[in-house]
């Protein structure tokens, strides 16, 4: 099977700028599939499959969370740790706005507005994620490291099982 080529995102343009290996994950996106359907599509473990959720806090200050693909965000537990008096997830047309991407395809590299940016502790202690690339149906898979040091991703313990 030849390897799908994807075009150039404003994620992929500031991972290639800061030099950091990628591997390229093309799938056949679903609406409303999620990190449950990529995984499924690309033989990945859900756990692995990390999401890029645009939330915003009481004064409707934007910040991004990453988040295991089979788990959601406990919104109370964020705020708490965050220093928040609330944490809700902002409507798509809104997320559009302050990431530059469409929902289903926001990657946490290349937004259009900085945001404060937020990981799932237990996803740093992967070896390996996917995580959106720019665009739905494309995944990229990185050291989650990456988030740290491209990012600032702050480490918060906020997940429940879905």
């Amino acid at each position: 099977m030849a390897k799908q080529h994807v075009s150039e995102t404003p994620a992929t343009q500031l991972l290639r700028a800061h030099k950091v290996a990628f591997t390229e994950h093309p799938y056949a996106y679903l609406e409303h599939g999620g990190a449950q359907h990529s995984a499924e599509v690309l033989g990945l473990d859900p756990f692995t499959v990390v999401k890029t959720l645009v939330m915003q806090d009481q004064d409707a200050k934007p910040l991004l969370v990453l988040m295991h693909g089979n788990r959601k965000v406990s919104t109370k537990n964020l705020a708490r740790q965050i220093g928040a008096k609330s944490v809700d997830a902002c409507a798509p047309e809104v997320a559009n706005r302050h990431s530059g991407y469409l929902v289903g395809g926001t990657s946490p590299f290349g937004t259009r507005r900085r945001m404060p940016v937020y990981i799932e502790e237990t996803v740093l202690a992967l070896p390996r994620i996917a995580i959106n690339g720019g665009r739905r149906g494309f995944l990229v898979g990185i050291d989650p490291q990456v988030c740290v040091q491209l990012l600032g991703a702050t480490p918060v313990q906020c997940a429940l099982p879905l």
